[in-house]
């Protein structure tokens, strides 16, 4: 994934480029990762996937909106579930409020329908992370959370888990035990060769299939695009 010019890393007010511009080599990328996606799971419909990084700061929430979009995009009835109850972003980056969301259900206080926010991108629903619990991993792992999934998968085409750092809390890898696939979100020039392994070895115990890895912001050079039908 090239490097997107201008991007604040500090503000928590963020922009989708595969919403606000679809037709921009970005966009372009994110849409082939999808088709990647389809291909590496070709005998088996990818019905749950999460993304991970190996730690903070590799643009893991921001690949995972992106790919909801365009997923969304191709006409998919998608659902975003932000299951970093660490540190959650999602509602920040569709300015949602995250008042509730996903721990209520999980605590029992709430059900999918009522804790579901539809977005300004057709066929794209959020489930936010809701207050910030004690013990995000049991709640992961929980029975209800299995309920969850399976009452997900009867409305949406694909659901995609916003998951924290795999290195850094079990809860990626509880998750990676129940869905189909997992999705590895690297950095260029801040991720480490030996985090990105140790991450990769995290992950390949676990029930799911490892679909892949995505090396974020590298740093484009003009060189390596070709456009079949010119340059704008």
């Amino acid at each position: 994934m090239a490097r997107k010019k201008d991007q604040s890393k500090t503000s928590k007010i963020r922009h989708l480029i595969t919403k606000l511009n679809p037709r921009s080599p970005i966009s372009e990328q994110y849409r082939t990762i999808r088709t990647n996606l389809q291909f590496a799971s070709v005998d088996d419909e990818l019905k749950t996937m999460l993304v991970t990084s190996p730690g903070p700061g590799a643009g893991k929430s921001i690949t995972t909106a992106n790919l909801a979009v365009v997923y969304a995009q191709q006409g998919k009835k998608v659902l975003l579930i932000d299951a970093d109850m660490r540190k959650p972003t999602v509602h920040y980056t569709f300015r949602l409020d995250n008042l509730h969301g996903l721990s209520n259900i999980l605590v029992g206080e709430g059900s999918l329908e009522d804790s579901t926010s539809t977005t300004d991108v057709d066929n794209l629903d959020i489930i936010p992370c809701g207050p910030i619990p004690p013990n995000p991993s049991e709640l992961l792992g929980s029975r209800k959370m299995r309920t969850l999934i399976h009452e997900a998968s009867l409305l949406y085409d694909l659901i995609i888990f916003d998951t924290p750092p795999v290195l850094a809390v079990t809860d990626a890898q509880i998750l990676a035990n129940i869905v189909d696939g997992s999705l590895l979100v690297i950095r260029s020039n801040n991720t480490e060769n030996e985090a990105a392994i140790k991450a990769k070895e995290a992950l390949e115990p676990a029930k799911a299939k490892l679909l892949g890895a995505i090396l974020n912001d590298r740093e484009k050079k003009a060189s390596n695009y070709y456009y079949y039908y010119g340059v704008n």
